[in-house]
């Protein structure tokens, strides 16, 4: 019986935190009629931007730096598991959405990687054209005609929009993975992410630092970065072809 309460309460309090959540990304602010950029927070945002500058240069860039020389033999199994234990998410979203097929992709991916691949540590999906279907709840709010709202530079997480930043929240409460997983898998899953954060930071280490430490204004570079790319993967607004970012389309800007 308590644990049937318990998890009533859960429930109830996880419903009670998207509704929330959702009416916030509802009233969402504005933009200021004329303005390059909607950044009503860039103060703040540059006090985040600094602390993450900060945090890279402590902890994610040594990371990347010990991650680039370590075999992709073993840094590949990581990121194919941090992949894998994030695709029930992806499938949720993707109903959500609407799109049946990427839903249905997903949940091929995730069945057949996690048999067959071992857990997800290998990616025999991907060998026969099962490639994933990457979205999340920010997107999800995107198809409901919610607007980005403002530009805003999340601790940790990186830079963001008022729009994904609930996005983020929601994808943290609500993770499929943590219904059906054990708590052994949970484990793994958060250690595999973290350092899957290692590994990309190792892979894109020019990039990011030619962000970070080589422009002149790394917030203002960062802040470009991210909603071109982001306006570009969710179809809002496509950059011209002058304006089109430098960064690759896996990269994105975040978590540093």
């Amino acid at each position: 019986m308590d644990k049937l309460l318990l998890r009533t309460i859960t429930t109830h309090f996880r419903a009670v935190c998207v509704l929330s959540a959702i009416a916030a990304a509802a009233a969402c602010t504005a933009p200021t009629p004329g303005a390059e950029y909607n950044d009503p927070f860039e103060e703040t945002n540059r006090a985040v931007h600094a602390f993450n500058k900060g945090l890279d240069q402590a902890i994610l860039r040594p990371a990347g730096q010990a991650a680039a020389v370590v075999p992709v033999e073993f840094t590949t199994p990581v990121v194919n598991f941090a992949d894998n234990v994030g695709l029930p998410g992806m499938v949720a979203n993707g109903l959500l959405q609407g799109d049946i097929g990427g839903s249905a992709t997903n949940t091929m991916r995730f069945l057949i990687n996690t048999t067959v691949g071992i857990g997800g540590l290998f990616d025999p999906a991907g060998a026969i054209g099962l490639t994933e279907e990457t979205t999340d709840f920010g997107e999800t709010l995107a198809v409901w005609g919610v607007p980005e709202g403002a530009y805003v530079e999340l601790p940790v997480f990186g830079p963001s929009t008022e729009r994904d930043a609930v996005g983020v929240i929601i994808d943290l409460i609500f993770d499929p993975l943590q219904s059906v997983g054990t708590g052994a898998q949970l484990d793994y899953g958060t250690a595999a992410r973290v350092a899957s954060l290692g590994v990309d930071r190792g892979t894109f280490m020019d990039t990011f630092d030619s962000v970070l430490y080589e422009s002149a204004d790394s917030y203002a570079q960062a802040r470009l970065a991210y909603l071109q790319n982001r306006r570009f993967d969710l179809g809002e607004a496509p950059p011209a072809v002058s304006e089109i970012d430098p960064f690759s389309d896996d990269l994105s800007i975040e978590g540093f």
